[in-house]
Order: C-alpha cells, then structure tokens, then sequence
C-alpha cells in the first residue's frame, strides 16, 4: 500500500517552496537548489516502509548481548549496505549484566506471600506470551539474599533520604521501597546504599503512572498494576562501559590491548535492587503500621502511606545477578559527502532493549533506516559526509555511543559538524526536541518546511500550538530551564539517559535530540507492536513525518555554503544560564553576583550578532571564496569545544563540557553551566573563584573565535577586554 502521507503531502510542496524564508546558510543560488533537493527528498517517504521495519526490528525481544539482538544488528546493516550506505560494524567488549539472573520479593511476616515480578500475558496482545520475555529487573544490582523491615523514601531522591534522616527515620539494614520517577534508579539505588540501606524495591506508582492517569493496557495506554519498568542502575562517575573509563572498550581478542579496571575497584552497586509493579507493592504498603508519610509522599494507591512497615512486617528480598564481559556492536553507515567528505553529519540512535523496544528505541531505528534508503536514492551525494549510527547497550548505560566517541575522538574532534540523537523518535504524534544552543535555529526552520499529516499545518505550526511547545517525552528525560523565546516553540536543554551524553558533554559536539511522543509503557514487556498499533501511530504516518524532518536538517547541514549554526545564540542561552546559576548560589550567598561574566557575554553577543550580518551579507552577495569559507566552517565546528575544560566537572572529570551536563543527583535532568549548579548544591562557596575563572576563560575562547571570524569577513570586532584565566 502507498503511504497516503506522501500524497498528500506532495499537494502541498510547490505552496511550501515558495513560503519558505530564506534558508540559514545558503547563498540565494545555493537556496533554490537546496529546495529542489529537498522538494526530490520530499517524495521518498513512505508509511509503508516505515512500517515494515518497524515491524522487522520488534517482532521478538532483543536485550543487548543476546542472539536476537545480533539478528537485529545485521537486519540494520543489510537495509543500509542496500540503501548504498558503507556499513561499519565497531565491536567493543564491554561489562555487563547481561541478564536478571535470579530475583524475588516475598512478604514472610505476618503471613507469607510471593510477590508477583512478570507482567501477565494478555490474550489480545500476541507478544505479551513471548517465552524469551524476562522478569523485571535492574542491571548492575548488586547479588544479596535478605529478610528485614521495610522503610517507604517516596522517589528515592538525595532530599528524601535527607528528609527521612531529619524525621529521625533511620534505613540501616532495612529495605527501602521507593516510587519511580523524580531521579534515574540507579540513584535511588546509590543515595539508599550510602544511608546504610540492605536493599531497594522499586515501583511504578499509579499516582505518576497509572489509573490516575487514565485509563489502563490493554483498555488504556497507562500501565496496569502488572507493568513493570526495567533499567539499568550503573551510576559510575562517567558514562559508557564501567571498567574502561576515558578509553574505549576494544575487544578482549583484539590487536590493542585496553587497560580494564579491575571489576572490585569499580563502583558497583552491592546492595539487591530489583523493580515491582503496583499490584506487588501494594502488598507491602497497605500492610505498614509507622507514621503517616509528609505532605507530597503520599502516592495514588487507595491507603495511607506510612514511613515504616514495623516489627511485625518482614519482606524478603533476593537478587541474584552475575556480570561478565559481553561483546556489543556499533553499525555505522556512510554517505560520503561529495564535496567535503571530511566534515560529518552524524544521525544515532540505539538498538538494544528492554523487550520489543517498539517505542523506545527502535521507533527511532526505523525512521533512520528509512533516511538511509531516501538518502541513497537522491541523484544528488550530499556534499559533506552523512553517518547514521545504531548503537548497541544504551539501555544498560548509554554505553555503546560512549565507547565508540571515546575510539573515534580524534577523528570526531577534527570533522564532526553536529550529532543528532533520535532514541525513540517515533513514539507519538506530540513533536518536540532538545538541543545545544546552535542548532536551535536549525530545528526551528526545518519544522517550518515540513507538513504535519492530515493537516493544513507545517511542524513547527502544530508544534507552537502545543501546550508550553515541549515534547511528550517517552523516554524520561526531563530539561532544567529552558531558555523561553518569544514567538518560538520551547526547545529544552539535553540532559542524560541517551546517546548524545558523549558527543556533547565529553567531546563538545553540537548536539540535538528530536521526534514525537506520546503513550508510553516505558521499558515494559508491552512497549511492543500491539501497543504501538493502537495507541501510538495505527496510520504510520509520523515515521515519514519525523523522517522529513530529520532529513532536512541532515541535508542543510550537509549541503550549506556556511554552516548553519545560531551563533547568536550562544549569547541569549548563556546569559539566561548565569542568571539561573547566580539564583542558586544567592540562595545562600545573598551578595553574590555574576555580573563581570554577563559583561563578557554581551560583548560576545554584540560580535556574534555582527558575524551574523556579515554572513547574511556575504551570502546574498554570492561572492564565496572558497578558502575563506572553508576558513569559517572550520571555525564553526569548533565554536562548541570552546566550552571543553580539561579539569571537568568535580563529580567526574570524564564530563568535560562547562556548558552541559546530565545532573549527577537525577541522572536525567539537564544541568546547564554544572559546576555552578554542583558547588550550589553543596551550598560552598570555596570553588566560585576557580569556577568563575574557567568560564571567564571558556567565554573568551568563544568570542575569540567569533572575532577571528570577523576579521576574515573583513572589519573589526570588539574583544573582551583582556579577561584574565
């Protein structure tokens, strides 16, 4: 069957074509042919395609480091070597849990109960009574076997363990039972193993997720008391394989040999963890007699949420759970760019999951399966390199993308142009993204040329339209203040929990991450096709909707005379995010003030502004040198890695960007300008000069090379007044 979304999509082309303002970084020539190539690539979609490899990908369960995902590995590299892409498969050796071992929960006083820890098969839901589905269960738990008194610490979070302490609740030796949400588990798992906790129990709460929300699977798309989130708990101060920080984890078999920790010196978790669903849980919690919980602990199942279970309530809690080396592997595709094949247009997303992984991820595998297949068929090469990227194991630690940066950081660090993460990139019809402040402009243009489906409304229409204009988020990621424009949709800040973690945070690559999103039953055993066919997308038309989307930003990047940054807008960001910074510290430092920073950032806006009038001048003038082009494209790229610092951040010094970095309490918030925000959180003013110093540093960097750029457009520009180290 031909997709009806590209048929009606073509009637509104020619109309779009001739509305569309002028796009950044093309001279005026250079524009009308990017729109005829656009207008070719706009005619290569189809619902059906998408479709189908949707299905192919998700038809079984495929964990990481299983026979099934390796199916799935060779399923994405024969699309691509077929679509004419050159396919590279990088294999890393890394360590893992590679699956739940043995886990239960029990209540054995005052009567004795086995809990429940798999979801139920559901007659109408084929792929619910798949024998190759696991229990529930966390990577990374520790192995225990105990029997104790239960202890309820709402999200797990630093300050509800800091709460229970000043309530005089003590968690030592006892399990903690904590709700999902609020932090990423493995802190829950961290912040209760420093209080002395012997275990942790995690569970899905109907109040955040559930009946309370609406109605529930297979009726629904909330999940019901069976439906149980899985994950990984590894909360290692850097990201990617545990045993091989900084460098990448090469085959145990391989030529080069890798220097590996020794698994006992790496901070793994000892305690037992391991999640529940509600309708397990609930045995616990309506059976505790302590106190009543403060106000915001109480959850949405029908009891009073009490603090302590009591002498007379004993769980028992066992979690048996080896770790071992596990081979995983990257798919790499490459178009390689006709002009400038050494500047690299990079597209991810992982294809490892939980279970199906119809959502998240492999919603996002589909749709850049078929970019590869509508990229291969343009008469057109793009004139600088296209690589699309599938990543193994982000599910156990975002660890496949990081061991591959770490590997190829020299070669990332002189031609990569901008990485674009698409984990889960189909999972709804609520579009969204996050990014690094010069791709917003970017994101924003390339939604206002693509039409919505069954819709007289472009992208960025229906996207304004939206409540607050962020994405509905399937992948529970949240963003910390972002930066609000008028008259523009809301674009979050990145966070953590997904593959741009290394290229941005670590290696100063322009990042964003974008697509749809919508009903979830997040790293359930039912985020399968049976869900996605009837509450995410039964048209299939937002696959080829993100995929325009996603195209057009890969083929401007790929094509532009100058890259396409928003360079300005390192100046609008950066001052909304010292102002952020100076809140948190004045918090308990009432006279402190960031002004000198803020002076240096309007002088960088002032020459970020002047460079970009030059540019639009010398772009319409279609005078383009091409040395002097390639002067300032080569500038641009490194624009990002002005906020690069050697000594990294104090939680980690593998997270080397000033700028971003995933939140080291939440694991998933985004914390933006971080070591203010980690020496706020600790209420010291000890490092502020030191930090103050290195961004003072990090800004001149920046606005030294906005004004080499200056110059070589001709002209002068201001400089920042000698700021000091």
């Amino acid at each position: 069957m031909k997709s009806t979304f590209v048929a009606g999509g073509l009637l509104l082309l020619g109309m779009y074509a001739h509305a569309q303002k002028s796009i950044s970084g093309f001279s005026v020539s250079n524009q009308s042919k990017q729109e005829k190539v656009e207008q070719e690539y706009r005619t290569k979609q189809s619902s059906e395609r998408y479709k189908n490899h949707l299905q192919k990908l998700t038809s079984v369960p495929h964990l990481a480091g299983t026979p099934e995902n390796e199916k799935v590995r060779d399923y994405i590299a024969d699309v691509m070597r077929k679509a004419g892409l050159q396919v590279e498969i990088f294999p890393h050796d890394i360590y893992l849990s590679k699956s739940p071992g043995e886990s239960l929960v029990e209540v054995v006083e005052p009567i004795r109960m086995p809990l429940n820890n798999r979801e139920f098969i559901i007659k109408e839901d084929k792929y619910s009574a798949d024998p190759r589905l696991t229990p529930g269960w966390n990577s990374y738990s520790g192995t225990g076997d105990v029997t104790t008194e239960v202890v309820y610490a709402n999200y797990g979070r630093k300050e509800d363990f800091e709460q229970l302490k000043a309530m005089g609740i003590s968690v030592k030796g006892k399990i903690v039972l904590a709700r999902y949400g609020g932090n990423f588990r493995g802190y829950k798992a961290k912040h209760a193993e420093a209080a002395g906790a012997a275990g942790v129990i995690i569970y899905t709460d109907p109040a955040d997720n559930g009946y309370m929300k609406g109605v529930t699977f297979p009726e629904g798309s909330q999940p019901n008391d069976n439906t149980i989130q899985r994950g990984s708990l590894l909360t290692v101060d850097y990201t990617g394989d545990p045993l091989t920080p900084f460098e990448p984890a090469l085959p145990l078999d391989g030529p080069k040999k890798i220097k590996r920790l020794d698994p006992k010196d790496a901070s793994f978790h000892k305690i037992p963890v391991t999640p529940l669903p509600w309708g397990s849980a609930v045995e616990i919690l309506k059976r505790m007699t302590g106190k009543a919980v403060p106000a915001g602990w109480q959850g949405g199942l029908p009891l009073a949420y009490r603090l302590e279970g009591g002498s007379e309530l004993k769980v028992h809690l066992k979690v048996k759970q080896d770790k071992e080396f596990v081979r995983i592997y990257q798919v790499v595709g490459t178009l390689t760019g006709s002009e400038f094949p050494d500047e690299w247009i990079i597209a991810g997303c992982h294809y490892d999951a939980w279970s199906y992984g119809s959502t998240d991820p492999n919603s996002g595998t589909a749709m850049l399966l078929t970019l590869a297949e509508s990229l291969g068929k343009l008469p057109q090469k793009p004139k600088r390199t296209v690589k699309i990227c599938h990543w193994d194991a982000e599910e156990h630690g975002v660890i496949g993308s990081a061991e591959w940066v770490e590997q190829m950081r020299d070669e990332l660090t002189a031609k990569a142009v901008a990485y674009m993460n698409y984990d889960a990139a189909v999972s709804g019809k609520i579009f969204g993204g996050s990014s690094s402040p010069s791709l917003k402009k970017l994101l924003i243009e390339a939604t206002q040329s693509v039409q919505y489906p069954d819709s007289n409304k472009t992208v960025y229409e229906h996207w304004m339209a939206q409540k607050g204009g962020k994405r509905g988020s399937t992948v529970g990621i949240n963003s910390a203040a972002p930066v609000a424009v008028v008259d523009e949709p809301t674009i979050g800040n990145l966070g953590g929990g997904s593959d741009h973690i290394a290229f941005y945070m670590h290696a100063g690559i322009p990042s964003l991450s974008a697509g749809t999103g919508g009903p979830t039953l997040y790293h359930s055993q039912y985020d399968d096709l049976f869900f996605y066919n009837k509450f995410v997308d039964s048209t299939y038309k937002m696959g080829p909707m993100v995929e325009q989307v996603v195209g057009t930003m890969s083929l401007r990047l790929a094509n532009a005379d100058i890259l396409p940054y928003d360079v300005s807008r390192y100046a609008t960001d950066l001052a909304t995010h010292l102002k952020t910074a100076e809140k948190a510290v004045k918090a308990y430092k009432s006279d402190y003030s960031v002004d000198k920073l803020l002076a240096q950032v309007e002088i960088l806006k002032q020459n970020a502004e002047q460079f970009e009038s030059r540019i639009k001048t010398l772009l319409a003038s279609e005078q383009l040198d091409k040395v002097k082009v390639a002067a300032i494209n080569k500038e641009l790229r490194d624009l990002e890695k002005a906020f690069l610092d050697p000594k990294g951040m104090a939680y980690g010094s593998w997270y080397r960007s000033l700028y971003a970095s995933s939140d080291p309490y939440s694991g998933y918030a985004s914390w933006m300008l971080p070591a203010f925000q980690y020496e706020a959180s600790l209420k010291s003013t000890a490092n502020l000069p030191d930090i103050e110093a290195r961004h003072a540093k990090a800004i001149e960097s920046l606005n030294t090379k906005i004004v080499t750029m200056n110059q070589q457009l001709g002209g002068s520009a201001s400089s920042l007044g000698g700021a000091k180290n």
